[in-house]
């Protein structure tokens, strides 16, 4: 059982979330919040395996709570839900500590797959966002970085790690990174796990955005 704190500031919202959430046998909502302080609290006191958030709420938004929720170390985890596909939201919310980002357009099977995928500690982007965002979020990353001395977290990977690392980094799944370096899905994932244990990082996305900080991935070109 997957539990979740509905977070968002319209109540006919979140009474929606409830109603698709507590039909699905694997989910249960433990709590609501209409604001990111709420949410913070709430997150704290409830501790949910998952916290479906809000971007946009009067007060504290949804990017600031995500940020103090991932700060406290907390066992949760934050993925954002939202109407608006703007880039800045997207890139704010995964610095933040999200680890994921969907539209609220998202079938419910999409909903409901990307908060058990959240729980189990993988990362989560709606899939037409997917490429433009690794793509975009690569501009804001100082040209500098890439001439910048060899980050530490990197010296203790093996070379094979190096390269499910710079793999995950461009956004391949597991399946894709497995038929590339002609592995087994079993041990990409044990790559994978191994990779995130070492640099630090709680899911993909956060090594998503180390790939781009270090230089190791560069834009796609068309």
């Amino acid at each position: 059982m997957t539990t979740v704190l509905v977070v968002d500031d319209q109540p006919l919202q979140r009474y929606g979330f409830r109603i698709l959430l507590d039909s699905a046998p694997e989910t249960e909502v433990v709590g609501e919040a209409g604001h990111g302080a709420e949410a913070v609290r709430k997150t704290a006191e409830l501790r949910p395996d998952v916290v479906l958030m809000d971007i946009r709420m009067p007060g504290m938004d949804g990017i600031e709570a995500t940020r103090r929720i991932v700060a406290s170390g907390e066992r949760s985890r934050v993925l954002v839900l939202t109407t608006f596909d703007v880039d800045e939201y997207v890139h704010a919310a995964l610095r933040a500590g999200a680890s994921g980002f969907l539209l609220k357009d998202a079938r419910p099977e999409e909903l409901l797959a990307g908060i058990r995928a959240v729980a189990l500690g993988d990362a989560v982007i709606a899939p037409a966002l997917t490429r433009r965002i690794l793509d975009e979020f690569a501009r804001y990353v100082p040209a500098h970085r890439a001439q910048a001395p060899e980050d530490p977290r990197l010296s203790s990977l093996t070379e094979r790690e190096r390269e499910i690392l710079v793999a995950v980094g461009k956004g391949w799944t597991n399946g894709e990174i497995a038929s590339r370096f002609h592995l087994s899905e079993s041990t990409v994932k044990t790559h994978v796990g191994r990779v995130l244990a070492k640099i630090g990082a709680r899911d993909r996305i956060q090594a998503v955005i180390l790939t781009y900080d270090l230089g190791l991935t560069r834009p796609t070109v068309d």
